[in-house]
């Protein structure tokens, strides 16, 4: 099965977050981040969107998954090199804020962290593989969150400013490729993981939000700044969750609903990273939600100065939307909302299958911002079987994964500048949404299931030697 060719120098690979599979969650001087108090199982889907989380470890109650992880601290060498026999050129990964300053608001870093993601980058340059690091990927450091309230408090713009200055000093030899603030705009949706605080109460969460996304706007557009002048030649971009938002049917009112709701959600963050300011749908926006944000002098000049290099995003479902929904009409696993599409089947989890979506969400962002694109997280989260002999049969994910890069290279036929994609969890790690082992994306399976059991023994599955193939052939061979 042919494609159309993708360009020369396309970066393939995959991408993972600190929180989801290094484990050693108290080893070399790492301080507790938020991800280390999330339980695991359903009780984590219940406190992403709940007000008052007390942010204490509970295990008579609960289980920690993340604490574990898949041990990728002392397994990442082994990892590394399954990596590199499926030829990656880029592997995306984050670095553990609380490993570096393990409170967060130290003067000085901890160097047991510094020297552990330096083994970790030496190790992957020594395979030709390029990291890309997101700065912040759901971890604010604990004490940032139970101390100071997340980043609703202005504070944490100048303790991210030290932090990404020591890894930008350290690893300017060693990573051109980062990314700011991982799925920037989810933080309205969940502000515990993308905000570091849980909200007052419902009524104020969107005040909270928005003034905490402002602090993450000024520090994200600081350290584009920073980065630039520490490493010369750098290329820093924003992480936006991307879902492109049909309307259900062709009711004009329908139709201005779904515009809107695109608005705030797509392009909102993406007007303020990429084009440096605010854009006119927030004036009203705000009026209309009650939210005054407290914006200092010098603060939309910094915005305006430290607009992104590229734009990454995560794209793993469409949304469809009209005004006024009933219960029965909603979208059951979407982490978007919406309403059911009645064109699409869904996955495991209830997450609508779109590939086409992401051929319209890439033309709807280049259309938008002419940056160059990259997908850096995209993936179906499945229960994968080991057979009797030892193979796992995931022809289900190679299905979906086919489909959507199909759709990335008419995106390029459309003139589309994308430059990579990372595959999401490209070794099985702990799902951020519910805490499981058993939602598993990766090409490389890990021994290791939700009761806690398991050798953590790795095995590449089918799709290993698929993605093998569609490097080998820079996307002609799916």
């Amino acid at each position: 099965m042919m494609t159309k060719r993708f360009p020369e120098g396309f970066l393939w690979g995959g991408a993972t977050a600190a929180n989801q599979l290094e484990g050693a969650y108290q080893e070399g001087g790492k301080g507790l981040n938020l991800a280390d108090v999330l339980p695991g199982g359903k009780a984590r889907l219940q406190l992403l969107g709940s007000t008052g989380f007390d942010f204490k470890i509970d295990q008579s109650k609960y289980t920690y998954p993340n604490h574990e992880g898949i041990d990728f601290y002392h397994r990442y060498k082994e990892d590394i090199a399954l990596f590199a026999e499926m030829g990656f050129k880029v592997f995306r990964l984050s670095i553990a804020w609380s490993r570096i300053f393990p409170k967060g608001d130290e003067l000085e870093p901890n160097e047991e962290g510094l020297a552990f993601y330096d083994r970790v980058f030496d190790e992957l340059h020594k395979h030709g593989i390029e990291p890309l690091v997101t700065i912040a990927h759901y971890e604010t450091p604990l004490h940032l969150t139970k101390e100071y309230g997340g980043w609703k408090n202005r504070k944490l713009v100048g303790f991210f400013e030290r932090f990404v200055r020591t890894i930008f000093t350290r690893y300017k030899d060693k990573v051109k490729y980062w990314l700011t603030f991982n799925e920037i705009n989810g933080a309205t949706h969940m502000p515990l993981v993308g905000l570091g605080f849980s909200p007052d109460s419902e009524e104020t969460r969107l005040q909270e939000s928005f003034q905490g996304l402002h602090h993450q706007f000024v520090a994200s557009a600081q350290a584009v700044k920073i980065g630039h002048e520490i490493i010369p030649g750098s290329q820093i971009g924003c992480m936006l969750i991307y879902a492109p938002v049909y309307s259900f049917d062709s009711n004009p009112e329908n139709v201005m609903h779904a515009k809107q709701e695109a608005d705030i959600f797509n392009f909102f963050c993406g007007d303020v990273q990429v084009r440096g300011e605010y854009p006119y749908f927030a004036k009203r926006y705000f009026k209309e939600n009650n939210i005054e944000l407290d914006i200092q002098e010098g603060d939309l000049e910094t915005i305006k100065e430290g607009t992104v290099d590229f734009i990454s995003f995560s794209y793993y479902m469409s949304r469809t939307e009209k005004k006024v929904k009933t219960p029965e009409e909603l979208g059951a696993g979407n982490l978007v909302g919406g309403v059911k599409n009645p064109f699409l089947e869904a996955s495991d989890w209830g997450w609508e299958i779109d590939p086409v979506g992401l051929r319209i969400a890439l033309n709807e962002l280049y259309g938008r911002y002419q940056k160059p694109l990259m997908i850096v997280e995209n993936g179906l989260g499945a229960y994968d079987k080991v057979e009797e002999d030892g193979s796992i049969n995931d022809d289900y994910r190679i299905d979906y994964l086919r489909e959507h890069i199909k759709q990335m290279g008419e995106a390029i036929e459309d003139g589309v500048d994308l430059i990579g994609y990372t595959s999401w969890g490209c070794i099985d790690l702990v799902s951020m949404s519910t805490g499981e082992y058993s939602k598993r994306y990766g090409f490389i399976y890990v021994d290791k299931h939700d009761d806690g059991s398991g050798t953590l023994e790795r095995k590449p599955k089918k799709s290993f030697y698929w993605y093998k193939n569609v490097i080998s052939s820079n996307g002609e061979n799916l």
